[in-house]
């Protein structure tokens, strides 16, 4: 579930939107790191600063979620989607995902700009990614069908992890953190319904014949959990 096996083209055309994400923040993070003043005006235009959306300026809720500071903030907030992300696209299709990341997103930066003062400033997908926990976690729970035992163990460890690491380290925003969580969790009914069982698919990749059944631990699995678990550390030590 959380094993990538595809190749580059494969994962592009298996989940577009996630890929999509991905190549947003890296091309922002890009262009906003040319030295031209015009530029930087426009990114404090973007932000997620609780006094601009106080004065009515609301697209500051949907523009941090794909605007990340520095190298290391971008590199693990993109490597988390495109580890944690694609299940649920494939779960979601493309329509239902987009609204649902963005949704916990905006849920999170609302949040902010109400828990936080008026001075309070913050970028990045963090308050997203955490509302794919937050709808792994309800199915762990409340759709056992469509998630199996390992995977809801990686869920549940990520999650500790990450909710601890949240509250080491000054930058973090934690009010997006928890926030985005909860929010997967509260929206997670409305988007996952009483039908199938996921645990039981198997996948293809186009590249390969090979079936890969997400039932099945090998030591590539503990290797990508090993990595995952890096990843979410990494994350959570650098993400504001």
């Amino acid at each position: 579930m959380f094993v990538r096996t595809e190749s580059f083209g494969s994962f592009l055309k298996l989940y577009p939107i996630v890929s999509i994400i991905g190549c947003i923040h890296i091309l922002l993070w890009l262009f906003f790191q040319l030295p031209i003043p015009a530029i930087q005006i426009l990114f404090s235009l973007l932000d997620g600063y609780n006094a601009g959306i106080a004065n009515g300026e609301f697209w500051r809720l949907i523009t941090p979620i794909f605007l990340h500071i520095g190298f290391g903030h971008m590199f693990f907030n993109t490597i988390s989607l495109i580890l944690f992300a694609p299940a649920l696209e494939k779960i979601l299709k493309k329509l239902k995902f987009t609204v649902f990341y963005l949704s916990t997103g905006i849920l999170a930066n609302l949040a902010t700009y109400l828990f936080e003062p008026l001075n309070y400033s913050h970028i990045g997908a963090s308050g997203a990614i955490f509302g794919l926990f937050g709808v792994y976690l309800f199915m762990v729970y409340f759709r056992r069908g469509m998630i199996d035992q390992a995977n809801s163990q990686i869920i549940l460890s990520m999650l500790v992890i990450g909710l601890i690491m949240t509250f080491f380290n000054s930058n973090i925003n934690i009010i997006a953190h928890i926030f985005g969580c909860i929010g997967g969790f509260v929206l997670a009914p409305l988007f996952i319904k009483k039908k199938g069982n996921f645990v039981h698919q198997t996948y293809y990749s186009p590249s390969s014949t090979a079936r890969f059944s997400i039932k099945k631990i090998s030591p590539k699995h503990i290797i990508w959990v090993i990595f995952g678990l890096l990843i979410v550390i990494g994350m959570f030590f650098r993400l504001s």
